[in-house]
């Protein structure tokens, strides 16, 4: 009998282990990246509020806040948060795919854990602070993917597969809880992440997603990132000629800025690319110099994520300059170049709004709010060259299942523009900066994209 209830305790011991290992951790990891997913949404929107409410008729403190706000971050991210740096996304495909051997922390313990998590937060939040082109869902994403990493520590067998499994659910929960789009989540993961269809990544995923979602519809309510798109259903054929003009204008524009990003060696003169490696903080007071500039001379248009002006635009209650699109090109790819954290999808939607009135003044008789949408998913598939991804994210943020079809064109033509000039830009550069382990300089301010 003694023994009887011996096993039944070791039974009932070793279920209970199994379903906290397959249920409870992922599930309480999955409410806690939908948690920082709306937290990290409104914290984000106050610093870059406070910001506006500091140079709101006093422009001028903006060439005071923005570089000193730029070599803060730069110092900081250089300093103690090396692998917070960038998007997010990149680290996180490295941590998929780059090549390691089994039982090796390294590249975990560099590119996430809490380390890069508070630096995450902590450097986006200056940077939002400091009215940097940037956007939030970037970090998001590898904030889910550090979250959800950090989870391995308490399975009993630590694989290679296992990582990779909690990196891409964690990864495309925090992309669903930033949008509130369950389905790009999953596509993202798939087309994006893990570019395959590997059956045993989507019970996690799904689940992970599932719950961050739900996180996200409990605090932030069902809503729409950009609102009700409000078109025709019936565009007729003639509309072909936007998406080609749209599809065309935007994948060359994606692939500049993906060439500028990975490329920055080659098409930087000498004299400044010496100065970037050489003076990292001098570099990135003059970046923050020239994004305040452009935000003063732009009349605050460039500052930010460029939610607020793509969000007006699309709905018609406040038209934009037309060089906004080009404007706050340079002022994102100079944000970028500096090398602190930040996300690329809102300021990438913004240009690409930005885009369509350029196409819109040529075909004065479309819906403008039908060609902004084009030109969203247009120039994020240039930069990502993951055009499913990109146009469900627009279809879902904006509820344009009537302009599916448009979409999809649009994405995938806009993708192989910009493939035949450059590679994508997030793989580009995982591989580039995060595929081998660099240890940041004694001096702690030359960092690994430096080298």
């Amino acid at each position: 009998m003694r023994t009887a209830g011996r096993r039944f305790e070791r039974l009932l011991s070793t279920r209970s282990r199994r379903f906290f290992l397959q249920v409870g951790l992922p599930w309480t990891a999955a409410l806690l990246v939908g948690l920082m997913s709306v937290w990290f949404a409104r914290w984000s929107t106050d610093a870059y509020d406070l910001f506006i409410s500091w140079v709101h008729g006093r422009a001028w403190l903006a060439f005071l806040i923005t570089p000193t706000a730029m070599v803060l971050a730069v110092y900081a991210t250089r300093r103690w948060f090396y692998g917070a740096e960038g998007s997010g996304i990149p680290q996180v495909i490295a941590g998929v795919h780059a090549p390691r051997e089994e039982g090796d922390e390294t590249l975990m313990k560099r590119l996430f854990g809490l380390r890069v998590i508070i630096g995450k937060i902590g450097i986006s939040l200056l940077a939002f602070l400091g009215g940097m082109t940037i956007g939030r869902e970037g970090p998001t994403v590898h904030i889910g993917a550090a979250i959800m990493g950090e989870t391995r520590r308490f399975y009993p067998r630590r694989t290679l597969q296992l990582e990779r499994r909690l990196l891409i659910a964690g990864a495309a929960a925090g992309l669903s809880g930033a949008f509130n789009t369950p389905l790009a989540g999953v596509v993202f993961a798939i087309e994006e992440l893990a570019r395959d269809f590997e059956t045993r990544t989507n019970g996690t995923m799904i689940t992970a997603i599932i719950f961050a979602g739900l996180t996200s519809l409990a605090l932030a309510g069902n809503y729409l990132y950009f609102g009700q798109l409000n078109v025709t259903t019936h565009i007729g054929i003639a509309f072909v000629l936007p998406v080609i003009v749209a599809a065309v204008g935007c994948g060359l524009m994606g692939a500049a800025f993906s060439f500028a990003l990975l490329h920055w060696r080659t098409w930087m003169p000498e004299r400044v690319r010496t100065f970037k490696i050489d003076r990292p903080l001098w570099f990135a007071l003059s970046s923050g110099l020239v994004i305040a500039a452009i935000g003063v001379a732009t009349h605050g248009q460039t500052w930010g994520s460029g939610y607020d002006q793509a969000r007006a635009l699309l709905h018609g209650t406040a038209p934009l300059s037309m060089a906004f699109g080009m404007t706050k090109w340079v002022a994102m790819a100079a944000s970028y170049l500096a090398g602190i954290p930040g996300g690329l999808f809102s300021p990438s939607l913004a240009i690409g709004a930005g885009i369509a009135q350029w196409v819109h003044a040529m075909f004065s008789w479309t819906p403008m709010a039908a060609v902004i949408a084009l030109c969203m998913a247009g120039y994020l598939a240039a930069v990502t060259q993951s055009p499913i991804t990109s146009f469900v994210i627009v279809m879902e943020m904006t509820n344009g299942t009537a302009m599916v079809i448009p979409l999809m064109a649009v994405a995938l033509a806009a993708s192989r523009i910009s493939g035949l000039f450059t590679r994508p830009l997030y793989h580009g550069l995982a591989i580039d900066k995060y595929y081998r382990y660099e240890p940041p300089a004694e001096s702690g301010l030359l960092g690994p994209q430096d080298h």
